[in-house]
């Protein structure tokens, strides 16, 4: 099984997806430590963005050829990118996105991360240019203290299918 966990910059998808991965005993492919082992200095060009989900695709492709059970970990904010992933891979792929009010994002995204560099104009920035999710899928609020009643209802999702 192929997991998207898709969200905007600060709302708790990474957090969310690391725990989720390991509930999994899953691989993990985050998007910005893939765009930091890429890339030692960073431009966020669509060059740049292109080349790390080619990068998160081959990796999922590998998974799949070793029947392992994957997270991966990306915005996921246009259609065309989700659609690199779903291409060829029919019934596998289940989608969660993650959400947290405003109040909550902002002061995510004033502390120092570990691999995002995102601050909250980049947030208002692939807001704007979201790209709502048609596809089947769990949509969980993250707030600052309900991760275990995230994972809870994510396995139950991931177990009904």
């Amino acid at each position: 099984m192929i997991v998207i966990v898709l969200g905007l910059p600060g709302s708790g998808k990474s957090y969310f997806a690391g725990r989720l991965a390991e509930s999994l005993h899953a691989d993990y492919i985050n998007s910005d430590r893939v765009r930091k082992e890429l890339f030692p200095k960073r431009t966020y060009s669509d060059m740049e963005k292109a080349v790390v989900y080619d990068t998160m695709r081959k990796k999922m492709d590998y998974s799949i050829t070793q029947e392992r059970n994957l997270v991966l970990d990306a915005t996921f904010h246009k259609k065309r990118i989700r659609e690199l992933f779903t291409k060829n891979t029919k019934g596998i792929i289940r989608y969660i996105e993650v959400w947290a009010n405003e109040t909550i994002v902002k002061d995510r995204l004033k502390k120092i991360r570990p691999f995002s560099e995102a601050d909250f104009k980049v947030h208002q920035l692939i807001k704007q240019e979201w790209e709502p999710l048609e596809e089947d899928h769990l949509r969980l609020q993250s707030t600052n203290d309900n991760i275990e009643d995230m994972l809870l209802r994510a396995m139950k999702y991931l177990k009904d299918d």
